[in-house]
């Protein structure tokens, strides 16, 4: 059965090399999501695959 579910979201403001953030904006489009999404999805993809040590160290 269908969910709705509600993601809690806050406003950030990060500065990005602009050659990235063109790179990422050309991604989005040509997969028909918003940047945001795809920013999203990169850094949960990040953190999920980041190096066990940095994570024992983050405390995470």
């Amino acid at each position: 059965m269908f969910s709705v579910k509600k993601v809690e979201c806050v406003t950030k403001t990060f500065r990005l090399p602009v050659d990235l953030v063109r790179e990422m904006e050309a991604v989005a489009q040509s997969k028909n999501v918003s940047l945001n999404n795809l920013v999203s999805q990169s850094c949960r993809y990040a953190m999920d695959n980041l190096d066990t040590k940095q994570k024992e160290d983050a405390g995470i």
